[in-house]
């Protein structure tokens, strides 16, 4: 089913959401996790990330952004605002009905996250140095690297242009370097 078709559906039919949820929770989640590290903070900034597409879908009109992307800018965005205000709790804002299938969606995949995480010691010190960059850098390189995006994708992401884009990826990978060559 294309964007548009599936976007009719949704807006004929809101139950239809789940089909997005369930093709792009995972990816979602991980990336937010891979730039907050924390588990918990991960599965909050996810959910509203959906809370956020759910409530405003029927204002998205297709225009050669793919949902996929339009969900990457909410996170990205939801994202921004957790590094600035550091918000605890984003799940409240979900109805309980939603909130706990959430929930239990997210303890199942939960341990083998946790698990996948933790064997990774060298990927959570480049984690370190990569949350110590300005956001910018952190932008692009977690979308390249870790979410393995191509440049038109993170362009369209983060609304910048592709010469912005390398220019960041450039510096950003010899800050990185330089600062893990110190540890």
């Amino acid at each position: 089913m294309t964007d548009p078709e599936l976007l009719e559906r949704i807006k004929a039919d809101p139950g239809a959401f789940s089909v997005v949820f369930k093709e792009y929770y995972k990816p979602i989640f991980g990336y937010v996790l891979r730039r907050t590290g924390k588990v918990d903070d991960s599965a909050d900034i996810a959910a509203e990330t959906f809370y956020k597409a759910l409530k405003y879908i029927n204002a998205f009109t297709y225009k050669g952004v793919s949902l996929k992307v339009w969900l990457y800018r909410i996170a990205t965005n939801e994202l921004n605002m957790y590094f600035r205000k550091k918000r605890s709790s984003l799940l409240d804002r979900v109805d309980i009905e939603s909130a706990g299938s959430l929930r239990a969606s997210l303890n199942e995949d939960r341990k083998q996250i946790e698990e996948e995480f933790h064997r990774h010691e060298e990927f959570q010190a480049v984690l370190a140095a990569l949350k110590t960059l300005p956001i910018k850098y952190q932008e692009v390189i977690s979308l390249r690297y870790f979410e393995e995006k191509d440049n038109g994708e993170i362009c369209a992401i983060l609304g910048i242009k592709e010469g912005t884009l390398k220019s960041l990826i450039s510096r950003g990978l010899r800050k990185l370097h330089e600062m893990c060559n110190q540890f």
